[in-house]
């Protein structure tokens, strides 16, 4: 017959509730630092990957487009000294 001993179930108890207390400060902690983080870069006005893709290809059409228009002013010029001259 095993007999338990008070002492060794209560540091058992006691080990295990430890545990469990320092898994949630763990978990505790990363949602505190995830979330001063998350504020942290709200202050510095960073923008989302998809805001900056979004003005990458604004800023690759406007670059499109004035080429476009460079070309067709350049073209009408020519032809405009075509007649004057």
């Amino acid at each position: 017959m095993q007999t338990r001993n008070k002492f060794f179930d209560d540091m058992s108890q006691l080990m295990t509730n430890a545990m469990g207390v320092a898994q949630g400060a763990k978990t505790e902690a990363e949602t505190a630092m995830k979330s001063w983080i998350d504020r942290w870069m709200a202050d510095r006005d960073f923008v989302t990957r998809e805001e900056f893709d979004a003005a990458r290809a604004m800023a690759q059409k406007a670059r499109e487009e004035n080429a476009a228009l460079e070309a067709r002013i350049a073209a009408l010029e020519a032809a405009l000294a075509k007649t004057k001259g």
